[in-house]
C-alpha cells in the first residue's frame, strides 16, 4: 500500500477509535487535507508555519502541540514514521517549547535583556529524546546567579524562581487550545525544601556530595535541552565524575534492583499479564527493559565512554557491540521495546490521557487492539504475551544476589501474626514494606527517633488498616505517604498523641483514592482533622471568603496565592472526609465544595485585579464580573470538578485604562481574565487548586476570553444555539459588585425567558443528547452522570421544558424540578430521582472514580451516603429513579417525534 493511502486508512482508523484525534482533525481540517494530500513531511512543515504565526506564545505552543499530535499520530498509524521518529519529533517539540517559553517569560520581564543565564535539564524520556505520546516532562531548572536577567533590587533566586514558574504555566495551563507539556519539577535536589530553579554553583554541590544513587541513574539520560545550554552543558560536564565511576558501584545497581522490587510489589495489581496488565511498571515491561540498560550501563560506563548514551534502544544496541550483553538478549529486549512503546502510544492518542495500563473492559481493549490493526483485544493480548514473559525472565536473571527479602528479626513474627489477625490477605507483602521502613532505607525514617515514633503507632495502625475492604493497598498509599515526607517523625508522633486519627487516615486510605493522593502530595492535611469543626458544614461564602483572605502581614502576590490554595484545599479534603465518615449529607457536602469554590474565586479574582492594576490602571466606569455556569452555577460541586467560567465586563468596550501601560478596555479584560484563570488554576508550591473550563463563552474556543455585557447579551440573542441557552439555565453571577451580578443576572434572565420555536428547541435538544452518547458514551454502570437516565438526561428534561414553557428558572436544579414539577411540566418523582443521584455523583467520584462498582466494603459506605440501608436497596432505587428519568426524556423524544 503506498504512502497516500495507509495515511487515508490512518485517518479513517483514528475517527473510529481515537476520540482526541477525531477532535484534532476536525479543528485542524487543512492538517488532515494536507496529510491526504500532501503527505506527512508538508503537514509537520503547516503545522509548525500555523504556530509560528500565531504571536501569543501560549497559544502558538498549543497550536503546535496540536497540530504535531495530529501528524504524528496519523503517520505513526500509517507506518510512515517509525518508532524512533515519533519519539524524536515529541522530544523536539518539547524542546522548542522550553525553549520559546524561557524567551516568552524573561521577555515580559526584561525586555531588552537577552535570554541567558536560565537553562533546562531534561531527564528521563526526555532526556534521552524518547517522550511518549502523551507524557509529561521531569526538568531541572538551573541558572547562573551573574548572568540571569532579572530587575532592579530583585534577588537572582527571585527572579529565577518566577521565570521558572511562568514557563511551567505556559506549557501546562490548560486553556480552550488545550495544554502544551504537563510539567514535573520533582527530581530536582530536596524538591519539598528547595526553590523549583536551582542555582548552578549549589546545584554541582548537592550532586557532588549529597546525591542518593538513584540519581545518578536519573543522569543517565539527561541533557541540556533548553534555555542557555552553555550553561546546561557546563552543569552536566561538571556532574560528570558523579554519574560515571570509573570503579563498579553495586550500591547503584542495588538501588535499581530495589526500585524495580518495589515497583513490583506498590503495583502489584499492574503486574498479572492480561487486560488491566501496566505496560510501564509491569514484570516484563517497558521500566524493565530501561533498568536492565541502565544497570548496564552503571556497570561498564564509568571506563567505557562508548556505552554513555542516552537512548534505551541506542543504549543496547552499543552494550551489544561492545560484548557486554548477548546479541539476542539486544535484539529480544530491542524488539520488545519497541512494541510496547507503539502500544503505550496507542492507548494515549485514544483519550490524550497519560496511561500505560492495557484496558480491563473488554470493549476498550477491542477499541485500542483495532487502533493498532488488530482484530480484538484477544490479537494484542497474544501479541504482548510472548516479549512480556521473555524480558521478565531476562531481567529476573539479574537479581541472583541471594537476599531474602523476608528474613526479619525482633518482634517482626509478632507482627506477622498481627497482620494476619488483622485481616491483611498478603501478610508477606505488607510485612517487606514495614521491614523497609524499619531498617531505615526510607528517607523520612532514617533517624532513631523516627523509626522510634513509628513502632509506637504501628499497632493501632495495623488494625485501622486491617479493618479496611483493602488493606495491602491501603498500606501501600500509607507507604505513598511516607516516601514523600522529609522526615515522617511529625506524622507519627500526631498519630501517637491522637489515636483516633488513625482510624480516620485508615479510612481514607481504605476508601477515598481521591484523598489518599491528596494526602500523599501533602501529608500535613491530616493536621487540619484535629480540629473539631472539620467535620462541620462548610461556612458561608463570605465568612470563607475572610479565611482564604488572611495572610501573613507582608506577603506579595505569589504568596497569597500559596495561602489560598493551601486553605483551600484543607477545605476540600475535610468536607471529602465527611462523606467517608457519614458526618455529611453529600448534597450538603456539594453545596460545601461550590461555597469554597465561589470563596476562592473572590478572594483571588480580587488580588489578581488589584495586582493587574498596578501596572495598567482601572477602565473608568467599567469592572470584571464572572458568571459561574454548570455545577457551580448549581451550587453543587464534586471533589472532583472543575470550574465553568464566562468572564464578562461592563461599560464599553471603546474605553482605555488609565494606569502607566494603558490598554484598550477589550485587552485589558482579556489578559486580566488569563490573569484570574491563572490565579485559579496554576500550581504553586502548595499544589494545584481548579481546572477552568471557559469554553461555554460566547464563540466557544474561537472567541475572545473575556466579552462585553453588550457583546454577551447580543451574542445570546443573535448567535448562540440552543445548547448555549440550555448552558444558561444554570447559570448565575459569582464575581463582582451588586450592581454588576444584578445586571447580569437580569440579562440571563431576560434571555432565557425570550419566545422560541417549540419544535425547534424539542428537535435540537435530542439531537444534541444523542450527539453526546456517541461521542461521550457513560464509563461505566456507574457513570450516573452520563449513563442512560442519569443526571444529564435529567438535565436535558429540565432544561428544554424551562425554555419551552419559559418557568421554572433557577440555576440549582433540585429547586428548578421542584417547581416545575409544582406547576405540573413534570411528571412528580424526578426530585427524589435528582437528590438520590446527585448524592451518588458527590459519594462515587470520591470513592470509586472509575464509574466501576465498588469494592465490597466500600459499597456499605456508598448505600449510606445515599440514605439506604443497603447495597441491593441503593441498586433498586437507582434502578427506579433511572427508569423515572429515561421515561420523563423519552416523553421530550416522542414529542419531537410528533412535531416531525
Amino acid at each position: 500500500m503506498d504512502a497516500t493511502h495507509a495515511i487515508a486508512d490512518a485517518l479513517s482508523c483514528a475517527e473510529k477509535h481515537a476520540p482526541f484525534l477525531r477532535l484534532m482533525a476536525e479543528r485542524n481540517p487543512d492538517l488532515a487535507e494536507a496529510l491526504r494530500g500532501d503527505g506527512v513531511d508538508a503537514a509537520m512543515a503547516l503545522a509548525r508555519a500555523k504556530a509560528a504565526a500565531e504571536p501569543d506564545v501560549a497559544r502558538a505552543l498549543r497550536i503546535e502541540r496540536q497540530g504535531l499530535a495530529l501528524v504524528l499520530a496519523v503517520g505513526d498509524l500509517a507506518g510512515v514514521l517509525g518508532f524512533e521518529e515519533v519519539v524524536t519529533q515529541l522530544s523536539d517539540l518539547a524542546d522548542r517549547a522550553l525553549d520559546r517559553a524561557i524567551v516568552a517569560a524573561i521577555a515580559e520581564r526584561t525586555p531588552d535583556a537577552e535570554p541567558r543565564g536560565f537553562a533546562v535539564l531534561g531527564l528521563g524520556k526526555h532526556g534521552s529524546r524518547e517522550l511518549n505520546y502523551s507524557s509529561d516532562i521531569d526538568p531541572i531548572l538551573i541558572f547562573d546567579p551573574e548572568a540571569l536577567p532579572r530587575r532592579a533590587r530583585e534577588e537572582p533566586v527571585e527572579a529565577a524562581v518566577r521565570i521558572g514558574r511562568r514557563v511551567v504555566e505556559l506549557l501546562q495551563r490548560r486553556d480552550g487550545d488545550g495544554y502544551v507539556f504537563r510539567v514535573d519539577l520533582r527530581l530536582r535536589p530536596s524538591p519539598e525544601a528547595t526553590p523549583i530553579a536551582l542555582p548552578i554553583n549549589a546545584a554541582i554541590s548537592y550532586y557532588e556530595s549529597s546525591a542518593l544513587p538513584w540519581e545518578r541513574a536519573a543522569f543517565i539520560r539527561a541533557r541540556a535541552c533548553a534555555g542557555d545550554i552553555a550553561l546546561g552543558t557546563e552543569f552536566l560536564d561538571a556532574i560528570r565524575p558523579f554519574v560515571w565511576r570509573r570503579g563498579l558501584d553495586y550500591g547503584a545497581i542495588a538501588e535499581i534492583r530495589g526500585i524495580s522490587r518495589r515497583i513490583r510489589g506498590h503495583h502489584a495489581r499492574g503486574q498479572i499479564f492480561g487486560p488491566g496488565y501496566d505496560l510501564k511498571r509491569g514484570r516484563g515491561g517497558i521500566r524493565e527493559v530501561e533498568f536492565f540498560a541502565q544497570i548496564h550501563q552503571l556497570i561498564y560506563g564509568g571506563r567505557e565512554t562508548d556505552l554513555r548514551v542516552p537512548a534505551t534502544l541506542d543504549a543496547l544496541a552499543a552494550l551489544g557491540a561492545a560484548g557486554r550483553i548477548e546479541r539476542d538478549v539486544e535484539d529480544v529486549l530491542a524488539s520488545s521495546y519497541r512494541l510496547y512503546r507503539t502500544i503505550e502510544h496507542r492507548l494515549q492518542m485514544v483519550d490524550d490521557q497519560q496511561t500505560h495500563s492495557l484496558p480491563r473492559d473488554a470493549a476498550a481493549l477491542d477499541n485500542v487492539a483495532r487502533l493498532h490493526g488488530l482484530d480484538d483485544g484477544g490479537a494484542l493480548i497474544d501479541l504482548l504475551a510472548g516479549p512480556v514473559e521473555t524480558v521478565g525472565r531476562i531481567y529476573d536473571q539479574l537479581d541472583d544476589d541471594g537476599e531474602d527479602s523476608r528474613r526479619l528479626t525482633g518482634d517482626v513474627d509478632v507482627l506477622e501474626r498481627q497482620l494476619a489477625d488483622a485481616g491483611f490477605p498478603d501478610a508477606q507483602a505488607a510485612i517487606a514494606r514495614i521491614q523497609k521502613w524499619r531498617d531505615g532505607s526510607v528517607r523520612a525514617l532514617r533517624t532513631d527517633a523516627a523509626r522510634s515514633a513509628l513502632e509506637g503507632v504501628l499497632p493501632g495502625l495495623i488494625t485501622a488498616l486491617g479493618h479496611s475492604p483493602d488493606p495491602n493497598g491501603a498500606l501501600n498509599r500509607l507507604d505513598d505517604i511516607i516516601q514523600r515526607l522529609p522526615s515522617a517523625i511529625n506524622l507519627f508522633r500526631l498519630l501517637d498523641a491522637r489515636p483516633a486519627l488513625a482510624r480516620l487516615l485508615g479510612d481514607i486510605l481504605s476508601y477515598a483514592p481521591a484523598l489518599a493522593e491528596q494526602l500523599g502530595r501533602r501529608p500535613e492535611l491530616l493536621d487540619g482533622l484535629i480540629d473539631a469543626t472539620a467535620l462541620d458544614p462548610a461556612p458561608s461564602i463570605g465568612q470563607l471568603g475572610a479565611e482564604l483572605s488572611r495572610v501573613e502581614r507582608g506577603a506579595d502576590y505569589q504568596q497569597m496565592l500559596d495561602s489560598v490554595r493551601q486553605k483551600v484545599n484543607e477545605r476540600r479534603f475535610a468536607l471529602g472526609v465527611q462523606i467517608v465518615e457519614g458526618a455529611g449529607d453529600p448534597i450538603e457536602v456539594a453545596g460545601g465544595y461550590a461555597r469554597v469554590a465561589e470563596a476562592a474565586i473572590n478572594v483571588l479574582a480580587s488580588a489578581a485585579i488589584a495586582e493587574f492594576q498596578t501596572a495598567h490602571g482601572r477602565v473608568p466606569d467599567s469592572e470584571m464580573a464572572i458568571i459561574g455556569l454548570g455545577r457551580l452555577g448549581g451550587g453543587a460541586l464534586t471533589h472532583a470538578s472543575d470550574l465553568d467560567l464566562i468572564y464578562v465586563f461592563t461599560g464599553s468596550h471603546e474605553a482605555e485604562s488609565d494606569g502607566a501601560r494603558p490598554l484598550g478596555a477589550v485587552q485589558y479584560y482579556n489578559r486580566l481574565a488569563q490573569r484570574i484563570s491563572a490565579a485559579l488554576s496554576v500550581p504553586t508550591a502548595s499544589g494545584p487548586l481548579y481546572e477552568v473550563d471557559t469554553r461555554l463563552r460566547p464563540s466557544g474556543a474561537q472567541g475572545p476570553l473575556a466579552v462585553s455585557l453588550t457583546g454577551f447579551e447580543r451574542y445570546q440573542r443573535e448567535s448562540a444555539w440552543t445548547w448555549e441557552h440550555m448552558a444558561l439555565c444554570r447559570a448565575r453571577p459569582v464575581f463582582g459588585s451588586e450592581s454588576a451580578r444584578a445586571a447580569l443576572a437580569a440579562s440571563i434572565a431576560d434571555i432565557l425567558d425570550q419566545p422560541r420555536d417549540s419544535a425547534r428547541l424539542l428537535a435540537d435538544a435530542v439531537s444534541m443528547r444523542a450527539e453526546m452518547a456517541r461521542h461521550k458514551p457513560a464509563c461505566g454502570p456507574f457513570d450516573v452522570k452520563l449513563i442512560d437516565g442519569g443526571l444529564v438526561d435529567l438535565e436535558f428534561c429540565v432544561h428544554t421544558t424551562q425554555l419551552r414553557d419559559r418557568t421554572g428558572f433557577d440555576p440549582r436544579l433540585g429547586v428548578a424540578i421542584d417547581a416545575l414539577t409544582a406547576a405540573g411540566r413534570l411528571p412528580a418523582g424526578l426530585v427524589e430521582a435528582y437528590e438520590l443521584l446527585a448524592r451518588m455523583l458527590v459519594t462515587l467520584r470520591l470513592v470509586s472514580p472509575s464509574c466501576d462498582a465498588p469494592a465490597e466494603a466500600t459499597r456499605r459506605l456508598v448505600a449510606r451516603a445515599c440514605r439506604h440501608e443497603s447495597w441491593e436497596a441503593l441498586l433498586q432505587a437507582y434502578a427506579a429513579a433511572r427508569a423515572a428519568i429515561s421515561e420523563s426524556w423519552q416523553g421530550v423524544v416522542s414529542q419531537t417525534e410528533e412535531v416531525h
